[in-house]
């Protein structure tokens, strides 16, 4: 399935396929102006299977630590291995800007992106009580951290 996925910059014009692939994938999804904002302050990925977005995903730099803002694969595409290559492109990016080390924070109820983190590498390190929202509250974040390794 690899050399059937490619990656390229997210474009403004990528927009409306980012949100409605967000809306149908998440309880509460970036919105169209924070996917804006993330277009001039953050790397953006479009990730495609055969030529269709399958999924896109976000990082930040401060100096030498990369941060993991989103990552969202299509419902119908998931549980096929996407997620990681989406996320070892990711950190590949990050490591080839001068990363050494990536954190993220993922929903306590999210097990499988727990378990795609911890695949790759990740170790928890942390929890923010109550910092995503709910339909009824609040949930907590678990804090992951990985080191990055460079392909020289």
């Amino acid at each position: 399935m690899t050399d059937r996925v490619q990656f390229r910059p997210m474009q403004a014009d990528d927009l409306d396929r980012v949100v409605a692939l967000e809306q149908h994938a998440f309880s509460h999804p970036w919105t169209r102006a924070l996917y804006l904002d993330a277009l001039t302050s953050y790397e953006c990925w479009m990730m495609y299977l055969d030529d269709q977005h399958v999924g896109h995903g976000v990082i930040s730099q401060i100096v030498d630590e990369a941060h993991l803002l989103n990552i969202a694969i299509a419902v119908e595409q998931q549980g096929k291995g996407l997620g990681l290559q989406l996320l070892e492109h990711l950190m590949q990016r990050a490591s080839q800007r001068g990363c050494v080390e990536c954190f993220l924070e993922v929903r306590a109820s999210n097990l499988s992106a727990y378990g795609l983190y911890e695949r790759f590498g990740f170790n928890e390190i942390g929890r923010r009580r109550d910092y995503y929202p709910t339909n009824d509250g609040h949930e907590d974040a678990l804090v992951m951290a990985c080191t990055l390794f460079s392909d020289d």
